[in-house]
């Protein structure tokens, strides 16, 4: 397995999937895999960061061919800093790590997406919790003006579901969606909550506290413009 089409195919076999299955796990054409997988596209970098999200495998192993495709990377006893791939090794525990991830697109619970492995970096921000905060993207006008679309959020789970601060801005997950809404009280029945948006044109969604599976404080907004 010397190039990363190869590791590719590895995994694509592994998971027992068709091609065209697989193609449609991994949220792309199948006609563009079969075009990565005989070399006439290359394998870019946000198509090698959507196959270690959705399937689990390493990024180093995957990319690079360093390591094991899964289970816990190994770094090598010396590191050699004038290499900038163990450079950015040796730089991965530093400061939030970066998700290629859109936290409103898919249904699954979030948490096991989260392993260091699985990042696409680390920014280092005053007022995150290094050990806590995760940083990931969201698409959408819903909280328009207040997280652009395609800004990305910093966010911390919350344990306890009954402690919440009202009015703040959380990702909520439920069984069949994941939303970025703030969180406010219904005015009559404790067992319901109102997620509102930012975006007057969305109307406010009431839906039972029971059938939250799990709460993301967001912490910090990180809306930016790439300029030409």
């Amino acid at each position: 397995m010397d190039t990363i089409i190869d590791r590719l195919r590895y995994i694509i076999k592994l998971s027992r999937l068709t091609q065209g299955r697989f193609a449609e796990r991994i949220g792309i054409d199948p006609s563009n895999l079969s075009k990565h997988l005989t070399g006439k596209s290359p394998v870019s970098e946000s198509l090698v960061n959507r196959i270690v999200i959705e399937t689990g495998v390493s990024k180093r192993w995957l990319r690079d061919g360093y390591g094991l495709p899964f289970g816990k990377d190994t770094l090598p006893d010396t590191l050699n800093l004038d290499s900038p791939l163990e450079n950015s090794i040796s730089r991965r525990n530093e400061g939030t790590p970066v998700y290629d991830i859109d936290v409103t697109a898919g249904c699954c619970e979030l948490a096991s997406l989260f392993s260091r492995s699985n990042a696409i970096g680390t920014v280092d921000l005053p007022g995150l919790r290094n050990d806590e905060n995760v940083i990931v993207h969201v698409s959408g006008d819903s909280m328009l003006p207040v997280i652009k679309n395609g800004g990305y959020i910093a966010i911390r789970p919350i344990n306890n579901l009954q402690h919440i601060f009202w009015g703040q801005i959380y990702v909520i997950i439920m069984d069949d969606y994941r939303m970025v809404k703030y969180l406010r009280r219904h005015p009559s029945d404790r067992s319901k909550v109102i997620l509102r948006s930012a975006n007057p044109d969305y109307d406010d969604m009431e839906v039972d506290r029971a059938d939250i599976r799990s709460l993301f404080f967001v912490d910090a907004i990180l809306n930016y413009e790439v300029r030409g």
